[in-house]
């Protein structure tokens, strides 16, 4: 910490401490000589995973978006990820990979037809009975 102030790339060391303890009980943090421990408390009610009646929450079971409503449509066969992304008229890997691919593999709508060789070139992805469950 001290070499950040030797190279002046901060104005004094724990200036944040005395702001945040005006929002958080100083029970929250355990200081040591060498160590700053933050414990924060939860907003919403933690459960564990075993636990029945814990409520089902948007992250558990995600809406489609339609984004992947649109790749659904277009995968009427097995079809490559640069087939797919030219079909949709994307050039963005990432963003693909992201808002789309595995958005929907996450669903469980779309899966690849070799599991075993995820970075395979001749990888393709098909529509499983979920996702064909959602198309019109």
């Amino acid at each position: 910490m001290l070499i950040f102030k030797d190279l002046e790339l901060v104005e004094h060391l724990g200036s944040d401490i005395p702001r945040i303890t005006q929002f958080f009980a100083k029970s929250c943090f355990r200081f040591t000589e060498n160590f700053l421990r933050s414990t924060f408390p939860a907003i919403e009610p933690v459960y564990a995973k075993d636990d029945v009646e814990a409520p089902v929450t948007p992250e558990v079971t995600p809406e489609v978006t339609p984004e992947v409503r649109r790749t659904l449509g277009l995968l009427v066969c097995q079809m490559a990820r640069t087939e797919i992304m030219a079909q949709l008229g994307l050039r963005d890997e990432k963003h693909f990979r992201e808002h789309y691919q595995q958005a929907a593999m996450a669903n469980g709508l779309i899966e690849r037809t070799s599991p075993d060789k995820p970075n395979s070139r001749l990888q393709k992805y098909r529509l499983t009975e979920k996702g064909r469950s959602l198309l019109p």
